[in-house]
């Protein structure tokens, strides 16, 4: 009596080709499909030796294992490719662009205290002056993390104070102060 083939490795290479071709559309849940495809090659490969040396009766299962785990590769190599790609131009984009930011502080008040901090890359700088009205500044911020703050406070004459951020041309932030030593802060753009 001949010994009952063993069609195990085929059919193991089946169903994680199956499953990883599923997951692998998902984008970042095909993460999964990676091991579960390269397995199932790998078993559907050692499945079809076993039909060639007549060990093992599945070759239609084995061969469907092996095609829907190499196309599921393709899939997963494509996904990895597009999304280094998106990354990789976000990066070089958002790393190397300059924006202009103009700090300006106009008003009322005789006299003010302006404090403005600029965010270009991983540099912070901070300035203080005590100057009066009006006031503008333009400073250049390039990296992947642009920013900063502009405070004005008013002096012991009181008045008004108005902070404007404008970044590119375009008006970012506004804020207004009345009165004695009252602080408008223009952030968070």
């Amino acid at each position: 009596m001949p010994p009952a083939p063993k069609n195990g490795l085929g059919t193991a290479g089946f169903v994680l080709g199956l499953i990883g071709l599923i997951f692998s559309f998902i984008p970042i849940i095909g993460l999964i499909a990676w091991p579960l495809v390269i397995l199932g090659i790998i078993f559907a490969a050692v499945g079809l030796g076993r039909i060639r040396k007549h060990r093992a009766t599945n070759k239609g299962l084995t061969i469907t294992g092996l095609v829907l785990s190499v196309i599921g590769l393709i899939i997963c190599i494509v996904w990895a490719a597009t999304t280094t790609k998106a990354v990789n131009d976000l990066n070089t984009e958002a790393a190397n662009r300059s924006v202009t930011v103009h700090y300006e502080v106009t008003g009322s008040a005789k006299d003010a205290t302006i404090t403005y901090s600029t965010m270009s890359g991983s540099d912070l700088s901070t300035n203080q002056e005590q100057t009066t009205l009006p006031w503008s500044k333009d400073v250049t911020a390039q990296g992947l993390v642009k920013g900063g703050t502009l405070t004005v406070t008013t002096g012991a004459d009181g008045g008004n104070a108005t902070c404007k951020v404008v970044v590119d041309g375009t008006e970012s932030k506004t804020a207004t102060a009345n009165g004695q030593f009252a602080t408008a802060s223009c952030d968070g753009f």
